[in-house]
């Protein structure tokens, strides 16, 4: 039952009173609040606790525990997240807070609502060499010549790696704003190759392309 500070006070005072008696205190608790013979009271242990407590601390409230403070945002640990996430941005922001020492879920609190940090995911791009890029606006020529005016057709190939590539969902980098990280991977790497295409009146392919067992870049001769 929840105690009111009436019911504190009128305790701490019918206890001295009936020379510290708890059943007699308990009795004076019925008679002055009018309560029946099976209402609850303070029970023995209740009624001894506000007295400890009145003694103690000079009021019949429960005393704050002396333990740590419950914050961790403070501004050591502020500062010390900020110096680690400068020195390694990419580390996963688990293993940065056990390099502090304190929670993930506290360490995250801080990137996002003390630093303004957020982290940003890899941006991963076909490394290109010259000769693409000149194949690159020949075919576009060739296309803009062939196709009539009338059509609109986009086509692309994918390369969906086998090994060795970065999984960018399990990358990130914290930054203030989006840094652009970008990585370039071999375009032979082991992979399966894929060409697709949309136009006005529907979708071409997808095709997959091998030679001699092996996936191969999807080019075009240039006349």
């Amino acid at each position: 039952m929840g105690w009111t500070g009436e019911h504190w006070g009128f305790v701490v005072e019918a206890y001295y009173e009936n020379n510290r008696s708890v059943i007699t205190t308990q009795r004076a608790f019925c008679t002055r609040f009018t309560l029946g013979r099976n209402a609850p009271v303070p029970d023995q242990k209740t009624i001894l606790l506000w007295i400890s407590n009145l003694r103690a601390t000079g009021s019949t409230l429960k005393r704050k525990s002396p333990g740590r403070p419950r914050t961790i945002r403070t501004p050591e640990n502020m500062e010390a997240v900020r110096a680690s996430i400068q020195q390694s941005p990419k580390r996963f922001a688990r293993k940065h807070a056990m390099a502090i020492r304190i929670s993930s879920r506290s360490l995250r609190r801080i990137l996002h609502a003390d630093l303004k940090l957020h982290p940003y995911k890899m941006l991963l791009a076909q490394e290109l060499s010259e000769r693409d890029h000149a194949n690159c606006r020949a075919i576009s020529a060739e296309i803009l010549e062939q196709v009539p005016a009338a059509a609109v057709l986009s086509g692309d190939e994918a390369h969906f790696h086998i090994s060795g590539a970065v999984n960018k969902q399990n990358f990130c980098y914290w930054a203030e704003r989006n840094p652009r990280e970008l990585q370039e991977r071999p375009l032979h790497c082991p992979r399966v190759t894929v060409w697709c295409a949309v136009a006005d009146f529907g979708v071409i392919g997808p095709y997959f392309f091998e030679e001699g067992g092996a996936t191969v870049t999807v080019r075009r001769p240039v006349r």
